[in-house]
């Protein structure tokens, strides 16, 4: 038998719905073997030799068109059956989804060389496998959501954000890209605009009462459909929420596979979330006049705007360094005095961690942030300038109130900036060694003399305190809730 030698031609390129090599072979073969045919016979009816098509089947080499032609007449079919999306055979199935397991990272970290699968390998010895592997990967997700590494996750892309001066080009391109597509005229969104942006996107919105606890929305996909709490029309606001959900269609985000990429999607949706609320196009002119005039005021950006005072301190930090030149940082803590979150590229020395971290830590009782609470007058923003190791910081700040309890949102700038600001006359004043250890995390040393040996407070330990942090693509999702909800609210 003469064997034909290999053409030099294009390979065959697979199509966008997923038709890959290893499909095409598994295909061929589960063709060939119902004809009844040998791989040495389809091999001498192509002018083939038998290790060439095996080859082929086992998707180890890519066929070329004419190859997969010949083959398609050998077997008596077509060759866009031997392309067809359909499902495989629940044992091709296994065998393709085992072959792509063995070329994964899970495989290769342990060592284990990838094999052959014959035919004589049990089904349900496949099953095992696939099993096995897909545990590995669900106690690897499960280990990278641990405290630590969330902690770790965090303070790298705080760190980025203090690199680029908490300014992200792209993302700002993003929302003037949208906005020019629904012919936003410019300055404050309005909630009709924010329909148009979610039409523009192919979505439409459905406000509906039993929206999963652990969700501020849900994205139908296949529907284009977007769910949100029917609440949100009765507090009079629902903007933020549908351009948070439609801010990662806007992204192209995935599935995240880690954290880390959790959490980066999280900023980027919220940074696009405030530029589309707080377009950077008028929002820069409107912060360049304030600054010529001495009259910076978050209050003031937040009723422009129509949005809340942490999405103007929020978007007020992404715009202070780059266009007005002003180092800033924004602290949120909670009422107990946990920093929940921060930001800073002025110098301010925040309390940190063994890692770096300063979300987690107690805020100084004599921080503006923890001042505030204090303060009977919840109407007008306070203000207080603060002595600290590294210099004179002036801070404004205001307490929001949530279903976690309340938190103080405040942003500040140095001493030396603080003549952009309204509410720079105020004679409130504080010292701070929040650097310190002996800073409000150990007590005047009076006080423990007198009553560490006489006291026995019962703790409220925080709930998270003892557990990893919620496991899976989406953290805290439960994801089941999600699936029975789409199912019962999609389009018959």
């Amino acid at each position: 038998m003469t064997v034909a030698a290999e053409p030099e031609s294009t390979p065959f390129v697979t199509d966008d719905e997923g038709v890959d090599a290893l499909t095409i072979g598994r295909r061929i073969r589960q063709v060939r073997t119902a004809r009844g045919m040998t791989l040495e016979e389809l091999a001498a009816a192509v002018s083939r030799a038998p290790s060439q098509l095996s080859m082929i089947e086992n998707g180890r080499r890519e066929p070329k068109l004419t190859q997969l032609q010949a083959i398609a007449r050998a077997l008596g079919t077509t060759l866009e059956a031997l392309l067809e999306a359909e499902p495989l055979d629940e044992r091709s199935a296994m065998e393709i989804a085992l072959e792509r397991a063995m070329s994964g990272q899970t495989f290769r970290t342990l060592g284990i060389a990838p094999f052959r699968i014959g035919r004589s390998v049990p089904d349900g010895v496949l099953r095992a496998m696939l099993a096995l592997q897909g545990e590995i990967d669900r106690l690897k997700d499960e280990r990278s959501a641990t405290p630590e590494e969330a902690r770790r996750a965090n303070l790298d892309l705080r760190r980025l954000m203090r690199t680029q001066s908490n300014y992200f080009p792209e993302l700002e391109a993003q929302a003037r890209a949208i906005l020019d597509a629904v012919g936003h005229p410019g300055g404050p969104l309005t909630q009709r605009t924010a329909s148009d942006i979610a039409a523009h996107l192919g979505f439409t919105l459905h406000y509906v009462p039993d929206l999963p606890t652990t969700t501020r929305s849900v994205a139908d996909l296949r529907n284009g459909r977007l769910y949100l709490s029917s609440s949100l029309t009765a507090k009079g606001d629902s903007r933020t929420a549908v351009l948070q959900a439609l801010s990662s269609r806007i992204l192209g985000h995935a599935e995240p596979t880690s954290y880390a990429e959790f959490l980066r999607q999280r900023v980027e949706a919220n940074y696009l979330t405030g530029a589309l609320l707080i377009p950077g196009a008028h929002a820069v002119p409107v912060l360049q006049d304030a600054k010529k005039e001495r009259s910076i005021s978050i209050e003031d950006l937040r009723d422009v705007y129509s949005v809340s005072y942490e999405t103007a301190a929020h978007r007020f930090t992404n715009l202070a360094t780059v266009h007005l030149g002003i180092p800033v940082h924004f602290l949120k803590v909670h009422e107990s005095g946990t920093i929940t979150k921060a930001y800073e590229n002025d110098d301010v020395n925040f309390p940190t961690d063994r890692l770096g971290s300063i979300e987690g830590q107690m805020c100084c009782r004599k921080w503006t942030s923890r001042e505030v609470f204090d303060i009977p007058d919840r109407f007008n923003p306070y203000y207080q300038y603060t002595d600290t190791g590294s210099g004179t910081y002036w801070c404004t700040a205001r307490v929001q109130n949530s279903s976690e309890g309340a938190h103080s949102v405040s942003v500040g700038v140095r001493f030396d900036d603080t003549k952009w600001f309204l509410g720079r006359d105020t004679t409130n004043r504080g010292v701070s060694k929040h650097a310190s250890e002996v800073c409000c995390r150990r007590a005047p040393a009076e006080l423990e003399d007198a009553w560490r040996g006489s006291s026995w407070p019962n703790v409220a330990t925080p709930r998270t305190l003892l557990a990893t942090l919620p496991t899976g693509a989406f953290p805290g999702i439960d994801a089941t809730d999600v699936y029975e909800f789409l199912q019962a609210h999609a389009p018959a």
